[in-house]
């Protein structure tokens, strides 16, 4: 497969902010098809991208040239649409999280053991280059092992940066969100953890609530705006991780890890990477900032040269499984243990 047309479902802030200007300058893509319920804001995004847009979302699944389908829909669609996709015998990159619950990511996953076609989760933190080099890191050893951990990923909400800027957002409402600012954030961050750490989550205690965000016609939202959570993996390392859509200040999204001879401090505003060593030098990485996500790179790599994905069907399963656990752990104010 040496020249892949591209399917997009859904013309919303990740469509045309991530996906379609990625894929516009990768040299092996070919022809973007753009479909939305919206028609005017498909065409408007063809128009842009030099693709060209589809009436109905059949007309995606069903045109033989189109190899892989990027599905930037709201969540509760993904299931259906990635099902629908793979049986149609495309590969799928679906956008986190991969569903809402953990029976609709099974059976993504299964279906695309059973068509014989990909299934990539779009956990873009993983293509950070900042979050590869500690990574690097922790795998080397050289800091000991990871004790203890600490994240947070908040901003100011989905209604300040989606499309319609509007407290009618999807992202607000129980049927289509269903795990609120926990499946927005929290799973990045998750998936980040379980990637560094080489190891799987096994308890979480979360407390949330709605403590802020309103909905359109000014009553409280159905989902939590706010989490935050205590957390132990499997090999004995704790944390905490608080997730936010109600931080009206700069946006946040850091990480330090505390390890047996050093810290790494992940996303400080001074530096991407700095590491402090136990005898107290301290290492700071000046890394080069990144032009796209690298998901689109590494989907394209898989695709054309048939290796493995850091960021498969299997990978979303498991990242799902936390976050749904903390939902699960907020609701009813007990530890719940991760499957």
């Amino acid at each position: 497969m040496t020249n892949i047309s591209v399917g997009i479902i859904g013309s919303g802030s990740m469509a045309e902010h991530r996906h379609a200007p990625e894929y516009a300058a990768h040299h092996q893509v070919g022809e973007i098809v753009f479909y939305d319920r919206n028609q005017d804001r498909a065409e408007r995004l063809a128009n842009k991208f030099k693709g060209r847009s589809v009436h109905r979302i059949e007309d995606l699944f069903n045109d033989p040239c189109i190899h892989l389908i990027s599905d930037c829909s709201s969540n509760e669609t993904h299931m259906f649409n990635t099902i629908e996709a793979l049986n149609k015998g495309k590969h799928v990159l679906c956008e986190k999280p991969m569903a809402n619950t953990i029976e609709e990511a099974k059976a993504m996953v299964e279906a695309s053991k059973k068509t014989g076609k990909r299934l990539f989760i779009a956990h873009n933190q993983r293509f950070v280059r900042a979050h590869q080099r500690a990574k690097d890191i922790v795998d080397s050893g050289s800091l000991g092992k990871v004790l203890s951990f600490k994240t947070t990923f908040s901003h100011r909400g989905p209604e300040h940066w989606g499309t319609t800027k509007s407290n009618a957002t999807w992202f607000f409402k129980k049927e289509r969100s269903y795990s609120g600012v926990i499946g927005d954030m929290g799973i990045h961050k998750m998936d980040l953890l379980r990637y560094i750490l080489s190891d799987e989550m096994e308890e979480v205690s979360a407390f949330g609530g709605a403590i802020h965000k309103q909905d359109e016609n000014h009553e409280p939202i159905e989902v939590y705006d706010h989490v935050t959570s205590i957390l132990r993996t499997k090999r004995g390392v704790l944390g905490d991780a608080s997730f936010s859509w109600t931080n009206y200040g700069k946006e946040e999204n850091s990480m330090t890890l505390y390890l047996e001879k050093g810290a790494i401090h992940i996303g400080r505003e001074e530096c991407p990477l700095i590491v402090e060593e136990y005898s107290g030098d301290n290492v700071r990485y000046d890394l080069e900032s990144q032009k796209n996500s690298g998901v689109i790179d590494h989907v394209i790599h898989c695709l054309t040269h048939n290796v493995s994905s850091i960021i498969s069907g299997e990978e979303g399963l498991e990242s799902l499984k936390v976050v749904a656990a903390m939902k699960e752990s907020a609701e009813s104010r007990s530890i719940c243990t991760i499957q």
